[in-house]
C-alpha cells in the first residue's frame, strides 16, 4: 500500500512539474506572439503613405502709407515714396476738432490682372 501512495505522489508532483511548464510555455508563446504583432504594427506604421508638401504661393506684397484716425480706420492711402504728403495730410485732418491723425506703413497683395 505504501507503494501505491507513493506513486500517487509521484504521479502528482510529475503532473504539477508539467502543468508549471506548461504554463511557462504558453506564457513564452504569448510574448513571442505579443513581439510578432508589434513588429507588425511598426511595418505598418513605417509603410504609412508620406503626405504631400503643401507648396508655399508666395505673394508680392506693395508698401503704402496710410492715414489713420484714433480709431485705425484707414481714411487715405498714398504711395510708399509719397511719405512727406502722408504726415501734411495727417496734420491737416489732426488739426481739426476731430482729433489726432497719423500715418502707419501698409502693405498689400498685388493683384495681377
Amino acid at each position: 500500500m505504501a507503494k501505491k501512495i507513493a506513486k500517487k505522489k509521484a504521479a502528482k508532483k510529475t503532473t504539477k512539474a508539467a502543468k508549471k511548464t506548461t504554463k511557462t510555455v504558453k506564457k513564452a508563446v504569448k510574448k513571442v506572439a505579443k513581439k510578432k504583432a508589434a513588429k507588425k504594427v511598426a511595418k505598418k506604421a513605417a509603410k504609412k503613405r508620406a503626405t504631400r508638401k503643401k507648396v508655399v504661393k508666395y505673394v508680392r506684397l506693395k508698401a503704402y502709407w496710410g492715414v489713420f484716425n484714433s480709431g485705425l480706420k484707414r481714411l487715405a492711402v498714398f504711395e510708399y515714396a509719397d511719405k512727406r504728403a502722408a504726415e501734411k495730410k495727417a496734420k491737416e485732418l489732426s488739426s481739426g476738432s476731430k482729433g489726432n491723425h497719423f500715418i502707419q506703413l501698409v502693405k498689400e497683395p498685388i493683384t495681377e490682372a
